[in-house]
């Protein structure tokens, strides 16, 4: 395992107790590296480094041999280490300022995807809930048929999500509030397994560490910061659904709800958040779809059906034009590295490489890499 990564790790372990602030050093110093290199002096490097911050960092010891044993554990059990900013890290989620700066993921979904959504609500759910949760999963499958469903693995909305995404043909990843070495709650597993195949199981958690309570709280701003939207099912008046839609909103996504009858616990909730202007009102996929502007989805999955040749769309904008000179020079490339090439930022480009593939210029392939099509 490179030393970066290894002194990634050590850096999160030391700075468990602020994301944010570890992110923030990590992106002020350039690496881990430097940050590791120069933890007894960080004031020289990143002026402003809180007391708390250098004291963690200056008796880091502890924390290196937790990195070092977690890259080891990853290596021995088939699990991948995206570092924040590099290849297979959820973009949305690397523009948030508390983004984790290590996430393990043990799975097959491109985290990159270009339409991401985020499915919340009690895990106490009824009828009325796993209804909405069927038929919105199964008409966004109709409509995007590339979408990533994404949720927490818990009792209620969550299981019901990743089940529908899984009958109906959707990748879906559960965003665990603990390490892969375990899994919560375990009769979840059958499930779980098959998102491996299907999605994928991601956490920030390294192993050994148990789904304490704080832990799920902190784990919904993954769920919100790797999502173009978050949809909130059913929630009570309190619960960890509106913590995410809130967490979302703060990070600028969308967020929707489903409304629900007046006097009824669990969608007080998302009642509220309509009434206060915090959620648009949905009632299907087709209300998200059009809200988002992912109109065209359907157009493009119907034109990859009947090989509409690139050969009819001649014309590029001079984005589209930046990304191909990029690919023809050196193809197959992930988003970031596109970013960074181009200086489109990452929100943009995606619209960019949807048009591309609209226009049969490239085609996404496995691991979120963008292939040149060339005659």
């Amino acid at each position: 395992m490179e030393q970066e990564v290894v002194n990634l790790l050590t850096l999160a372990a030391a700075m468990h107790f602020s994301p944010e602030t570890a992110v923030q050093l990590y992106r002020k110093a350039g690496s881990a590296t430097a940050v590791m290199d120069n933890r007894r002096n960080l004031g020289d490097i990143v002026p402003g480094c809180t007391p708390k911050a250098a004291a963690a960092l200056a008796s880091a010891d502890g924390a290196r041999r937790r990195a070092e044993a977690e890259a080891e554990y990853a290596v021995r059990a088939g699990v991948k280490i995206l570092c924040v900013d590099g290849e297979g890290y959820p973009p949305r989620l690397g523009l948030c300022p508390d983004a984790p700066l290590a996430l393990f993921f043990r799975g097959t979904a491109v985290l990159g995807r270009r339409r991401i959504v985020s499915m919340v609500g009690t895990r106490r759910c009824t009828t009325y809930g796993q209804d909405c949760v069927r038929s919105f999963v199964r008409r966004l499958k109709e409509l995007c048929p590339d979408a990533l469903v994404v949720s927490g693995l818990a009792y209620g909305i969550d299981i019901c999500a990743h089940r529908e995404a899984l009958a109906s043909g959707l990748d879906t990843v559960a965003v665990l509030a603990h390490g892969l070495d375990n899994l919560y709650p375990p009769r979840h597993r059958d499930t779980a397994d098959e998102m491996t195949r299907h999605g994928g199981l991601l956490t920030e958690y390294f192993t050994h560490t148990n789904a304490d309570k704080l832990n799920f709280l902190r784990r919904n701003r993954i769920v919100a910061g790797m999502a173009d939207a978050t949809v909130v099912v059913e929630s009570a008046h309190h619960g960890g659904a509106l913590v995410t839609a809130r967490l979302a909103q703060g990070y600028g996504r969308d967020v929707f709800a489903f409304p629900g009858r007046m006097g009824d616990e669990y969608s007080e909730g998302c009642n509220n958040l309509i009434r206060d202007n915090k959620a648009a009102l949905i009632t299907s996929a087709d209300d998200l779809v059009r809200a988002m502007g992912w109109a065209d989805d359907a157009r493009m999955a119907e034109a990859r059906r009947q090989g509409i040749e690139r050969t009819l769309f001649p014309e590029l904008t001079e984005d589209e034009q930046a990304v191909a000179g990029v690919l023809g020079k050196d193809n197959d490339l992930q988003v970031n590295t596109l970013a960074a090439r181009t200086s489109i930022p990452v929100g943009a480009l995606s619209a960019v490489m949807f048009s591309l593939e609209m226009k049969g210029v490239v085609k996404l392939t496995a691991g979120g890499v963008y292939h040149l099509i060339k005659n």
